[in-house]
């Protein structure tokens, strides 16, 4: 045998594998992140998404509170979403113990490219990120899906039984309504967003939905959800 071979042999015995005989790594929550990359977000407001995001899984607030887990541990991953067909996984699933992996994750969401497209496809991005948790590496004591978006459902399937679907499996959907004058997309005929996420896609224990607008900027948002989210 080669020298060369032998190496390689060496790396890919010790490389990490997620088959479906490995045991799942316990963590304290499983966190799907959702964000609407839809046609209604345009490029600055992609990227006030992701440092919103970002930011907040770094924050002091979100590390101490996941330092208080049983295990130290949260494992997230970052979607973006648009229409039916149209549904992509920015980072993937990452464990967030300390700052490091909280700041490599935050740095890698930036770098990332746009790739979501179509109008809001709430159902979609509930469905897939309920197959992100299910087939993922991690087991969590809660398994949280975090839908954000400027809009109501438009494609897809009845957003209501794409989020009792996710209910059923035991996971959580809570929602952030992003509330921009002149920029969020009507609900339904005199319902706010906030209400019409919280009649159509929030389910499952303690359910929430948060809002950003002028009055509360996105990373504020981000950062007091997730940390209602994993306390």
């Amino acid at each position: 045998m080669s020298r060369r071979l032998a190496l390689g042999l060496a790396a890919a015995a010790a490389a990490p594998r997620f088959g479906h005989a490995q045991r799942p790594v316990p963590v304290d929550v499983v966190l799907a992140l959702a964000a609407d990359g839809s046609g209604s977000i345009d490029n600055d407001e992609l990227r006030l998404q992701r440092e919103g995001y970002g930011q907040a899984l770094a924050s002091p607030e979100v590390l101490s509170v996941i330092g208080r887990g049983i295990h130290g541990a949260i494992a997230v991953i970052y979607a973006e979403w648009g229409g039916p067909h149209s549904q992509h996984v920015i980072v993937d699933w990452t464990l967030i113990r300390d700052e490091a992996s909280a700041k490599a994750f935050a740095a890698e969401l930036i770098a990332r490219p746009r790739e979501a497209r179509g109008y809001n496809s709430i159902s979609a991005a509930i469905d897939f990120s309920v197959n992100l948790i299910e087939t993922g590496p991690y087991r969590g004591m809660k398994r949280v899906i975090d839908v954000s978006g400027d809009g109501p459902n438009i494609g897809g399937r009845a957003v209501e039984a794409a989020r009792d679907d996710a209910v059923a499996k035991g996971i959580t959907v809570n929602a952030l309504a992003i509330l921009r004058p002149g920029g969020s997309v009507p609900a339904r005929i005199g319902q706010p967003l906030p209400d019409y996420y919280r009649e159509a896609v929030i389910g499952g224990p303690g359910a929430f939905v948060e809002v950003a607008d002028e009055n509360r900027s996105f990373a504020d948002a981000v950062r007091r959800k997730i940390v209602t989210e994993i306390a």
